[in-house]
Parts: structure tokens; C-alpha cells; sequence
């Protein structure tokens, strides 16, 4: 594991992150979802893809990176851009599952591949926005101090400044982002997904110029018993990328 302090607006982002396979020629670079880290990722996909020079990264305030001010997707994504030049990483391949998937979108990679990714606005059940508009009543009131009763599980452990991220990024509609993007997709999904549902990934699938749709069995965290399969798709994938 190696971290890489990163300057971004006048902040200051320690960056850990760790590479399998240090000599292979081509990058792969895996990005872990809300809430996640870089082993999870490193345990899913590290044993496979030995072509690729995998570079498993704690995006900023989660694993062992730091965060000293609220972001936004497209921050992170900058954020990462950075690290990459820093170690001369090139963008042939980015995986990333669920909100790394929005970050990994964003870089434009030759090949993407979106792994349960975020990115298409689920509108909020009603008790949801009924819990959201009591809050914002406390707040006028100075109430806030109740915070955690009403915000999401996803947010409740998170300091100041995540939770300001959070709410910057979770309803994020990302459907132009994924329209424009040029390069070759990847999509593979969980049928069981209640985070992302399948629904999202055949919008997405449907918005995207190139892209191919695998669903298995499972739900958001799906790849972790299907990384191997996964692997090889991707593989295959670069090698006829190759031949084009």
C-alpha cells in the first residue's frame, strides 16, 4: 500500500492506493463504491486479469484516504486523474462499482466498465421525501442536533464533510454523461440490485453507443462471487480492442 498527497483547490488529499502485477504493460484501474474501499475491490479482482497492472485506489474519505472539504463526482473523478499522472497510469481500462462507476464514467477510459453502477436517478418513496421535508422544518428551527434520525444508513457514520458529498452526489442523474460517452462499455449487474436496480442498467445499456449488458444472480456486491467470469469478459474485451 502506498499513499500520494494530492493538491486540489487549495486542499491538501492523501491518497492510498495499491498496485497488483507492477510490470504488466497495460492499466486497469478499480474503483470502489459508496461506503467501500480498495480491498474489497483488490480481494474481488486481484487474483485475476494478470496482463493488467491493476491500481486499487480508496477514493477520497473512504479506506485510508483523507477528505478535508466537501466534493463533488466530478471532484473525485479530478482527484484520481491526479493520482493517475502522478504514476504515469493511462486510461485503457477503469472498472468501478456503483458510485466509482459515476468517477470511472467521467475519466473516459478507453474501456469501461460500470460494475452496479450509480449514476440514474431512482426517484425517493414517499416516506423518504416526508422524512426529508420534517427535517428541513427542524432545521429552520435549529434543530438539526437530530440529524441522524433522518438521514440514510449510507450517511449516518460520516463526518461533516462526507456528509455534505453525500448529498451532493446521491442524486446525481448522470443519463447525458452516459450518452456522450465514445469509447467501448462494459455493463455487469446483479439481478437482486435494490441499490441500482436492473432497470438502470438496461437505461444505461440503451443510452450507450457501444455497450454490452451481462446480468448474474445476486445483488449490489454480486461481482464478488462472479469476479472471475467478469475477468475474463474484460480480457476478451481488450484483446478485441486490440484488433481493431
Amino acid at each position: 500500500m502506498a499513499v500520494k498527497s494530492i493538491q486540489y483547490k487549495q486542499h491538501t488529499f492523501d491518497i492510498s492506493y495499491e498496485i497488483v502485477n507492477p510490470s504488466a504493460k497495460v492499466d486497469l484501474i478499480v474503483l470502489h463504491g459508496w461506503g467501500s474501499n480498495k480491498g474489497l475491490m483488490k480481494q474481488s479482482f486481484g487474483s485475476y486479469m494478470d496482463g493488467f497492472r491493476h491500481i486499487y485506489i480508496d477514493l477520497p474519505g473512504f479506506g485510508n484516504s483523507t477528505c478535508s472539504t466537501e466534493l463533488t463526482t466530478a471532484d473525485v473523478a479530478r482527484i484520481v486523474e491526479l493520482l493517475m499522472i502522478h504514476m504515469n497510469a493511462q486510461k485503457d481500462i477503469i472498472l468501478g462499482h456503483s458510485f466509482g462507476g459515476k468517477v470511472a464514467l467521467l475519466l473516459e477510459p478507453k474501456i469501461l466498465v460500470l460494475v452496479a453502477s450509480a449514476g440514474i436517478y431512482q426517484e425517493k418513496p414517499l416516506k423518504v421525501k416526508a422524512k426529508i421535508a420534517l427535517f428541513k422544518i427542524l432545521k429552520i428551527f435549529g434543530l438539526s442536533k437530530f440529524r441522524s434520525l433522518f438521514v440514510a444508513d449510507d450517511a449516518k457514520q460520516l463526518s461533516e464533510y462526507m456528509y455534505q458529498t453525500f448529498k451532493n452526489v446521491v442524486n446525481e442523474d448522470f443519463s447525458d454523461e452516459f450518452a456522450k460517452y465514445e469509447g467501448r462499455a462494459l455493463l455487469f449487474w446483479g439481478k437482486e440490485d435494490t441499490a441500482t436496480p436492473l432497470s438502470a442498467a438496461e437505461k444505461i445499456d440503451g443510452l450507450m453507443k457501444s455497450s454490452r449488458l451481462e446480468v448474474y444472480e445476486g445483488d449490489h456486491y454480486f461481482f464478488m462471487n462472479h469476479a472471475q467470469e467478469i475477468s475474463k469478459i474484460i480480457e476478451e474485451e481488450f484483446l478485441q480492442s486490440i484488433g481493431h
